[in-house]
Formats: C-alpha cells, sequence, structure tokens
C-alpha cells in the first residue's frame, strides 16, 4: 500500500476478521462488525457493501446465531488467514544457506487458464521469475508452494527442485527497486505512529485499536511481496529490514490494549433492529 493510499474497507475487514473472529469461530456479528468499523472511521454502509463483495468472493458467509444476523468465514477464509500467520508476524528471513526452491511448469496452449492460475500462485507466494515457466524463492518456501499448488490443483503441471544456483541474480528475480518503494511507503506511513506511541504515557485502547488494525492491514501484504530474500543478497541498507523492525516494535506496543478495546465493544450491546 502506497503512501496515502486509502485502505479499502474490505482489507480492514479481512484483518478484524483474522485478528478477532477466529477467536469466535470464525464469526462476528453484524452490530459488533459495524462498531468495530466506526472506530476506524468507516459507515456502515461501506461496510455492508464490503461485506458483501466478500460474501461474493466466497471468503464470508452469511449467518444467523442467537437472534443476531453475522457473518462466518468460509473455509476457504480461514485456511488463508492461517497460512498467512506465520509470514505476518513469524516472518524469518532466509540466507543463503537454506538454498532456494524452483519450480518448473509447462502448460498446453490450449489451457491457458492454468498457466495464468499457476504464475498468480506463485506471485502471491512471493515467487520471483527466472524465465517465462521457471520461478525461484528461498527455499524456506518449498512446503509452501508444493501445498498451495496441489490445493489449486496445480501440482499436475510441475516441476519442483531444491538447490543452491552458483551465482543467485535476485535483481534479476524481483523488481527489488519496487520493493523498496512499497517499504518506503510503509516507513513513512507508521514511522509518526510509531514516534507517537513512543512518547505516549498512557495508552488509550481504541488509539491502540485503530493503529494496530491499520498497521496489520499494511503491512501484511509485504511479506508475500519479499518473501524474506536473503539480507546478503539485497542492497546495502535494505530499507526491509527497518520495516521489519517497526512492525515488530509496535506489534509488541498496540496488540494487547487493542485485543482488549476489540473484545470489548464485540461484547458490547446489539444494534437496535432498523440500524
Amino acid at each position: 500500500m502506497g503512501d496515502g493510499e486509502v485502505r479499502q474497507p474490505r482489507e480492514l475487514i479481512v484483518t478484524l476478521y483474522g485478528l478477532y473472529a477466529r477467536d469466535d469461530g470464525g464469526r462476528l456479528a453484524v452490530a459488533a462488525l459495524v462498531r468495530l468499523m466506526a472506530g476506524l472511521g468507516v459507515d456502515e454502509a461501506a461496510v455492508r457493501s464490503a461485506v458483501s463483495r466478500l460474501k461474493r468472493r466466497g471468503l464470508l458467509a452469511a449467518d444467523r446465531s442467537g437472534g443476531s444476523a453475522g457473518y462466518s468465514l468460509t473455509p476457504q477464509a480461514r485456511r488463508i488467514l492461517d497460512d498467512g500467520d506465520t509470514r505476518i508476524f513469524g516472518r524469518r528471513r532466509a540466507t543463503t544457506a537454506d538454498g532456494w526452491v524452483l519450480v518448473v511448469f509447462s502448460v498446453p496452449e490450449s489451457q491457458r487458464d492454468r498457466r495464468h492460475a499457476l504464475r498468480t500462485v506463485l506471485a502471491r507466494l512471493g515467487f520471483g521469475t527466472v524465465a517465462p515457466g521457471v520461478w525461484v524463492a528461498p527455499g524456506q518456501l518449498a512446503d509452501e508452494a508444493v501445498e498451495a499448488l496441489r490445493r489449486a490443483d496445480l501440482d499436475g503441471y510441475v516441476q519442483t527442485f531444491c538447490g543452491t544456483p552458483t551465482e543467485p541474480q535476485v535483481a534479476d528475480w524481483w523488481d527489488l527497486d519496487a520493493l523498496q518503494a512499497r517499504y518506503a511507503a510503509f516507513l513513512d506511513r507508521h514511522g509518526p505512529v510509531q514516534a507517537r506511541w513512543a512518547r505516549r504515557r498512557t495508552v488509550d485502547p481504541a488509539a491502540a485499536f485503530a493503529d494496530h488494525t491499520a498497521l496489520v492491514t499494511d503491512w501484511r501484504r509485504l511479506p508475500y511481496a519479499d518473501p524474506g530474500l536473503p539480507l546478503e543478497l539485497l542492497p546495502p541498507r535494505w530499507n526491509g529490514e527497518r520495516a521489519a523492525e517497526l512492525f515488530a516494535d509496535l506489534e509488541a506496543r498496540l496488540a494487547r490494549p487493542a485485543r482488549a478495546h476489540a473484545r470489548e465493544v464485540i461484547s458490547g450491546p446489539p444494534v437496535t433492529a432498523g440500524r
């Protein structure tokens, strides 16, 4: 997300479900979701529109529980969130000693949709491109890649190899300038937030909730764009390291008070009919 770019309500909703709905079996009541999003400056109409889009994409399913309307995570959405936890909150940066995983595929021209699907899956995992039909990533992603391709029913088109290239060319395989620009935007947006919280003498849970939700929403795509590339192969003073340190610092400061605030809002009184 670039500096100044507006966060979409659906992105914020996905973050809220990832952080808080799984505590309650993957469900949030509509009233609770509206209250949470109000704390992020999003009105009810925008919330309902975003939820409808997530429902159409197969990520949320409508239900009723205890007389209240709500939406629950679908199995697909839960799997995506579960898979993302390690990348987002516990990503380990690879070293050259970890080696590399190479995915080679060949898809008949008559099945171009399968070729597009393969490229989409690999790009979302953070793979770089060596040549048409040859994609590469740090070796620690091998199991994740094999499983993702199996789930998408694409494993029959690929061969996977693990090893160490003689001279890894990460600057050719990934767009490092674009990655650094994304990290710079993250630092520009959340550096002042970090400074503000460092000066605080008391914790405001509602402010922590708003800042933490924005933090996770902006960060969660970066560990996929940069799949933990070995630092020794990156340009000097790689700003991805500073961004990761900033995220870890704010996560440690904000996660607990943000969760306390969210749980209080979720357990609040129901919204009256017609709201």
